[in-house]
């Protein structure tokens, strides 16, 4: 008898939550009682243009699946796995101003693509940055930058590599939580599955 005056009283208890919760939503008056995150605090998303040049050297280029990731002091991290999907533009270094809207194969020797990418927006400027190659062949990359299109100050600084990739492994350059010691410049060491 005692268990079902129990079970009655959780039931009465979640019919009354759901009542709340149903007149919060139809009336939208009071978002206290919503079980839901209100609208401001969903994450919202935002665009990105993704900029990386390849070096001029022989070899230089590849055709192996590139992945980044890239984000912000606040935990907001950016990971795109097949970046070569998103291939939007090549930019000829010299002439910046001449863009071949052209479909091309990216991470060619001597160039500079462009990709668009939309992820969780960063609340503070972009500060980290790495890249993975996943294949047989060797690339080497000189410098990366990702620009926020709804907020500009956002945007990261450049990211500098030109060294050959190492192939499988997160490799790139974090200045978020930098501390200065006598001995130098210590930065937080990130680790990536």
């Amino acid at each position: 008898m005692k268990k079902m005056r129990g079970m009655m009283f959780n039931n009465l208890i979640v019919v009354v939550f759901v009542a709340l919760e149903i007149s919060g939503l139809v009336r939208g008056n009071d978002q206290n009682l919503s079980v839901f995150p209100p609208k401001s605090e969903m994450k919202k998303k935002c665009n990105y243009t993704v900029r990386i040049e390849t070096t001029c050297l022989k070899g230089a280029e590849t055709s192996n699946h590139i992945s980044i990731r890239f984000g912000d002091t606040k935990s907001n991290d950016i990971l795109v796995r097949h970046l070569n999907t998103k291939h939007m533009r090549q930019v000829d270094p010299l002439q910046p101003a001449d863009i071949d809207d052209v479909p091309k194969i990216p991470f060619q020797a001597c160039t500079v693509d462009e990709f668009q990418v939309t992820g969780p927006c960063v609340e503070s400027p972009i500060c980290y940055l790495y890249l993975k190659s996943q294949g047989n062949d060797d690339w080497r990359p000189g410098v990366a930058q990702v620009r926020v299109s709804q907020a500009m100050h956002l945007s990261s600084n450049f990211f500098y590599f030109r060294r050959y990739l190492p192939r499988h492994v997160w490799h790139g350059s974090d200045l978020c939580d930098t501390e200065v010691s006598p001995f130098g410049i210590k930065h937080e060491r990130k680790v990536f599955p």
